[in-house]
């Protein structure tokens, strides 16, 4: 499932989202309509958990319309290591010559999962181009791109700014489905209601582009875009001024309701290596390593 979002002006870029139904992810294609210049944000590499197979297809759907757009790769991004999808960010690299990009606190998620994992190998500095700082500003075509910091649902991920359109990942929901979850290591509810708020600082023509969507009880089509003046209004958890306390209240009791994402364990190992495998073994297969017990 694929819709877009056309571009409003010319400091405006057309959005594509691109539905991935195993994990409920949405990846996009933010466009420069002045160049065709193109980034890739959040791009998703297949995983089947009961076989641990691994392909690209997700991906190569978002590469062929890219190309039947007759559009150039200008980047490609990540807002952080996700735990319920692999990233493509490494093969997308390789693919289209583009350098890949994501948060400078993944740093930071990595020591914290390297002693989750019992591993001193897991670095994810030589697998990224860039390392994107709070406040950062870059260049899409004749875009203007910002980097927010948007902690919560992990310590270190990032929002894309770019003219009306925000990817706010892990934050927002749809606001009939609320807000992310803030319980995976490093995560914090009380830090997600700031960058909640940051967000909704933005001017309220704002396009907010979430990172997922499974639904609800009265809407089976998933749906990824709202305004900030929609959020601010009628977000489920927090339209209307709802106070941090009370907020932090209902996401940590609804946490605390939610299994782990059946991806978790094996994403995270691979997504801090911006979706490559482990190096083969002598068998010329790649081996991940389980933390039993300790979720």
């Amino acid at each position: 499932m694929m819709k877009i979002s056309e571009s409003t002006g010319p400091n405006s870029p057309r959005v594509a989202g691109f539905y991935e139904p195993d994990s409920g992810s949405i990846q996009y294609v933010a466009v420069c309509e002045a160049t065709k210049k193109a980034a890739l944000i959040d791009v998703v590499q297949g995983f089947h958990p009961a076989s641990a197979a691994t392909d690209m297809a997700p991906a190569q759907e978002v590469l062929d319309w890219v190309k039947a757009e007759g559009l150039e790769v200008e980047w490609v991004l990540d807002t952080h290591p996700h735990a319920d999808h692999l990233m493509a960010s490494a093969w997308l690299k390789e693919q289209t010559g583009a350098p890949n990009g994501i948060g400078e606190k993944v740093k930071e998620i990595a020591s914290l999962w390297r002693d989750l994992y019992h591993t001193s190998t897991l670095d994810p500095v030589p697998h990224f181009d860039r390392l994107f700082a709070d406040g950062d500003t870059f260049k899409l075509g004749d875009l203007d791109v910002k980097v927010m910091l948007s902690p919560g649902h992990t310590l270190g991920s990032i929002s894309y700014v770019i003219g009306d359109a925000v990817f706010a990942h892990d934050t927002f929901m749809q606001p009939d489905a609320g807000t992310a979850r803030a319980d995976f290591p490093g995560g914090s509810a009380a830090e997600l209601y700031g960058s909640l708020m940051a967000i909704l600082s933005l001017s309220d023509d704002t396009r907010i582009f979430v990172g997922h969507d499974y639904g609800t009880s009265d809407r089976d089509e998933p749906a990824w875009e709202s305004t900030v003046a929609e959020q601010r209004a009628s977000n489920k958890h927090i339209g209307g001024g709802v106070p941090q306390g009370e907020y932090v209240k209902v996401r940590d009791e609804r946490d605390a309701t939610l299994n782990l994402p059946d991806r978790m364990l094996a994403a995270l190992q691979i997504n801090l290596r911006g979706g490559k495998l482990p190096e083969a073994e002598s068998d010329g297969y790649s081996y991940l390593k389980v933390p039993m017990n300790k979720f």
